[in-house]
């Protein structure tokens, strides 16, 4: 313990501080109207029946799961056991099972989640209303899909194209 306490003021003074703000997805997750998303889980009755995985909570992983760009149930649950230590930030309260967070996803109702992008939209349109843009917000097209498919090059001449170079 005193070794840690040591390198810790010496990391002080040697002008490395330990960080003290907000994560990055505690930062996003700011810009979320959780009390409009409450209303909207409660008009569909999002969270009827649901004991461990709330409508919220999938948002949280799948955000989560997004922002780290994890590819598999696999690779999300494998990377948020590895962040356990952080969970309560993120405002989970454990890590879900591959197969819970495969129930939830296929169980609750996509309005929920569809209707929470059109609030987040319009918040982004409040937000952008006086900037000077070359794009008219109301024609805009909102792709929100993060599906990442992989191609086979030897068979779609077009593939190289969309491969997007692999984080190591």
């Amino acid at each position: 313990m005193i070794h840690v306490f040591a390198m810790l003021v010496g990391l002080y003074y040697l002008g490395h501080r330990m960080n003290t703000g907000k994560t990055l997805f505690a930062q996003v997750m700011e810009h979320v109207p959780w009390k409009t998303f409450g209303r909207i889980i409660e008009r569909h009755n999002g969270d009827a029946g649901v004991r461990t995985l709330s409508c919220a909570d999938v948002f949280r992983v799948m955000a989560f799961a997004q922002l780290t760009w994890r590819e598999s149930l696999r690779d999300i649950e494998v990377c948020l056991t590895s962040n356990q230590a952080k969970l309560f930030h993120m405002g989970l309260k454990n890590v879900p099972a591959r197969s819970t967070l495969a129930d939830a996803l296929n169980l609750r109702d996509w309005r929920i989640y569809h209707a929470l992008a059109m609030r987040l939209i319009a918040k982004a349109r409040e937000l952008y209303v006086k900037e000077p843009m070359s794009v008219d917000l109301d024609a805009t097209v909102y792709a929100l899909d993060s599906t990442t498919i992989d191609l086979c090059l030897s068979l779609f001449d077009f593939g190289h194209h969309f491969v997007r170079p692999r984080r190591l």
